[in-house]
């Protein structure tokens, strides 16, 4: 195509002095084109302003809730373009003018079978590949490690069961501290790090009111709920990294509770973890208000028994 292009553009420019600035301007700007399209799908994802559409799959899950998008998306059109044919049609071919003596027919049961067995395999045809990949959301295979995700008022902490004590908070960045290049709302102090190519379980809990972790690129969303464990997976496919929300409304600051993953090669992991098992090796995984909430609530417990 870029070279039909050029072709094109050769001919129409090859009289005139400034035929070749010409020429060397246009492809310059067919170049800058597609290097802002490459960036557009550059895999450290974030809203964008004026955003149309999901953000780019950056798992294996969200591929395949993009394709089942699409298949979704055929199927409305379909649908959307028979009904507003028919009705078209209806008002041309039925109107007063055309068909002043209205008919009195009451039943068609051709018709009648038609929009009842029709639709019935419409979802039927939805179904079957909705049900496919909620089994594939939700079972886990083969994990290679395990990340532990607990939603706190308001902000996560993480575990990694498989390394031993290693768990830290992560924290929104306040809006006076960011540094140049950092993104309002989404960044925090300390970000997931996770290796690419690698199933990972997500387990998830939550200490307090109900949270939900929510990573767009990923296709994860899944609720933090007091005493109850529930589980998700991923596997990233490129480095880079990936913003996400709470998306449940948790409180006060349920918009200041994001959530950043950073992906890295399994080189590159190996080295984080031998950095943030000293730096978080004495880091308490809790802060003081959850302290102080649990001192409450015993007191509210053991006053409660002495009443009794």
């Amino acid at each position: 195509m870029v070279r039909s292009f050029r072709v094109r553009l050769s001919v129409l420019t090859n009289s005139g002095a400034n035929s070749r600035l010409l020429q060397t301007s246009l492809m310059l700007v067919l170049a800058l084109a597609g290097v802002a399209a490459v960036a557009g799908l550059a895999w450290a994802d974030q809203p964008r302003p004026w955003q149309l559409g999901m953000q780019p799959p950056a798992t294996p899950v969200k591929e395949r809730i993009h394709e089942f998008h699409d298949e979704l998306l055929v199927i409305i059109t379909l649908i959307t373009v028979f009904v507003t044919g028919l009705l078209g049609y209806v008002m041309f071919r039925f109107s007063a003018k055309r068909n002043p003596v209205p008919t009195r027919t009451s039943h068609n049961t051709v018709i009648e079978v038609l929009w009842t067995v029709v639709p019935v395999v419409i979802l039927v045809a939805i179904a079957i590949p909705s049900f496919k990949l909620m089994y594939f959301m939700d079972e886990v295979p083969n994990a290679e490690m395990t990340i532990k995700v607990t939603g706190h008022q308001w902000y996560w902490s993480y575990e990694y069961p498989d390394q031993g004590s290693l768990a830290f908070d992560s924290n929104i960045i306040q809006e006076k501290d960011l540094k140049p290049g950092q993104k309002r709302l989404l960044e925090v102090d300390n970000p997931l790090v996770v290796p690419v190519d690698t199933t990972i379980r997500v387990q998830i809990t939550g200490t307090d009111v109900l949270h939900s972790w929510f990573v767009p690129s990923f296709g994860v969303q899944e609720y933090a709920v007091i005493g109850r464990l529930n589980e998700s997976w991923m596997k990233v496919l490129h480095e880079g990294t990936y913003y996400g929300e709470c998306n449940q409304i948790c409180g006060v600051n349920h918009a200041f509770m994001p959530i950043a993953v950073k992906a890295v090669s399994k080189a590159d992991f190996k080295n984080w973890l031998v950095d943030a098992k000293k730096k978080f090796a004495a880091a308490p995984t809790a802060p003081i208000a959850d302290s102080g909430r649990t001192a409450v609530l015993a007191a509210t417990v053991l006053t409660a028994a002495a009443s009794k």
